[in-house]
């Protein structure tokens, strides 16, 4: 059998670098060697790109500890498609999770894995997902944007409208940006003028949201409807954060728990992050897990999805009423990250994972270049 060459693409100039390593270091250890020729591509923080030239065996180690620079040689990008089969973003947050990797990658003529750029750039927009959600008719919580021009113009007048129209406590989030970096709950105006100056470190567009007193459950995707594809959704998982919201620390730090309500062991690999808990799978009525994955696919199918991707909800307490919250188009591939644990809940291992997504990709690109381009 002739092995591909699959180029992983990791690291890339967003904050979201580090999380970037975590879930390439886990993919390298998971890639089938007699299937694959892992080309390890790495996007340094200021841009520039280079090829990791250590041995395979250490690629895992060495992305994760950050020490794979070590061994890199500069790599021209626009040699991508001489040099590999098929690209897999592992890029979170701007640059990579927005549309920008995949349009690079489009214009190379190189199949990857993952949403395309349509896809890609309305999911990773708080504010423009929001309101195509809304467009839709599939339920979002309430929320109000401004851009950072605004903010620096009139942030009291900003605070008296999310006062007045969200109310307090609320969230303010940079629009562009994953893995929550940046994200803060504010309950006073001083709080707010604080969170305010966070977000604007990251993007120049902010989403304020309302806050809801709600469990937080999250589903796992592969396929998609294009060309008449199915769409297979995961279990339904739930996490129970440590700290007040499920921030970056409780996400990335150490000594997550994860478990079943059941009692049953967790997946393989299902650990670290605070206190937290990830509950695979998440103790539902039925009627909210029936109705919580026929809102996924809708969401899914409203961005052009294709490929791979995560979607989070909020189920308000007392009332279960339902919301989405975001679709994760590059979701974190780490051993402790929702996306592999909610396959592997449902048999797959990330091994089996990475190869229907290169499959899909296939699928894709097949389909894109048979289409007529002349009149």
């Amino acid at each position: 059998m002739c092995k591909r060459r699959l180029a992983i693409l990791f690291g890339g100039r967003s904050a979201e670098h580090e999380v970037s390593l975590l879930s390439a270091s886990c993919v390298a250890a998971a890639v089938d060697l007699q299937r694959f020729v892992p080309l390890y591509i790495g996007i340094t923080k200021e841009g520039s790109w280079k090829r990791y030239q250590g041995p395979p065996e250490l690629a895992a180690r060495e992305i994760s500890t950050g020490t794979w620079q070590e061994r890199a040689l500069t790599f021209a990008a626009a040699d991508l498609a001489k040099e590999a089969d098929f690209a897999l973003p592992l890029l979170h947050g701007p640059y990579g999770e927005d549309g920008c990797i995949q349009g690079f990658l489009e214009t190379l003529g190189l199949p990857y894995g993952g949403c395309g750029v349509l896809a890609s750039a309305v999911s990773m927009d708080k504010q423009i997902f929001k309101q195509l959600m809304k467009e839709k008719g599939l339920p979002v919580c309430d929320f109000l944007s401004f851009t950072r021009a605004e903010l620096a113009r009139d942030v009291s007048g900003a605070a008296w409208r999310i006062k007045n129209r969200l109310g307090l406590p609320c969230f303010i989030k940079p629009a562009n940006m994953g893995s929550s970096v940046g994200i803060s709950k504010a309950g006073t105006e001083a709080e707010l003028v604080q969170a305010f100056a966070l977000a604007c470190r990251y993007d120049d567009k902010i989403v304020a949201e309302e806050y809801i007193d709600a469990r937080e459950l999250e589903i796992a995707f592969l396929g998609g409807k294009l060309g008449g594809g199915k769409l297979c959704l995961s279990p339904i998982g739930e996490i129970l954060p440590a700290c007040e919201f499920y921030d970056y620390r409780a996400k990335y730090g150490s000594g997550r728990e994860a478990g079943r309500e059941d009692g049953r062991e967790a997946p393989a690999g299902a650990a670290q992050s605070g206190a937290s808990k990830l509950l695979i799978p998440a103790l539902l009525k039925e009627s909210t897990a029936l109705r919580i994955r026929e809102l996924a696919a809708a969401a899914f199918e409203a961005v052009d999805g294709y490929g791979f991707g995560r979607a989070d909800f909020f189920v308000e307490k007392g009332t279960d009423n339902i919301y989405i919250n975001e679709i994760n188009t590059i979701p974190g591939f780490t051993k402790g990250s929702m996306f592999p644990l909610l396959w592997q809940a449902a048999g797959l291992s990330v091994r089996e994972i990475i190869e229907r997504i290169v499959d899909l990709g296939y699928e894709r690109d097949h389909l894109r270049n048979n289409r007529h381009t002349a009149v």
